[in-house]
């Protein structure tokens, strides 16, 4: 169903139980402004949305790198040492 912003201003009851059935299209001079859905299809768009876009390498060794801080973290990197290589 379409509203009119002021008509859905006036009517915000109807407007949210219409919701519950289908979502509700709120115009404003002809433009569509905005939609309102029930709860549980806006959860399944997060999902959806977050399912998308998986955090990038760079966030993910950020947020290892807050926890390593918080836990006190210290990585032990062991002293180097020369091997062969059949190239040189």
């Amino acid at each position: 169903m379409s509203w009119k912003v002021e008509e859905a201003q006036q009517r915000f009851n109807d407007l949210i139980h219409a919701a519950t059935q289908e979502p509700q299209l709120i115009y404003e001079q002809n433009q569509l402004i905005a939609v309102v859905v029930e709860a549980e299809t806006f959860r399944q768009f997060q999902l959806w949305q977050q399912q998308q876009n998986p955090p990038s390498l760079a966030k993910a060794l950020t947020e290892l790198h807050q926890i390593c801080e918080e836990e006190n973290y210290t990585l032990e990197i062991p002293t180097r040492s020369d091997r062969p290589n059949s190239f040189a």
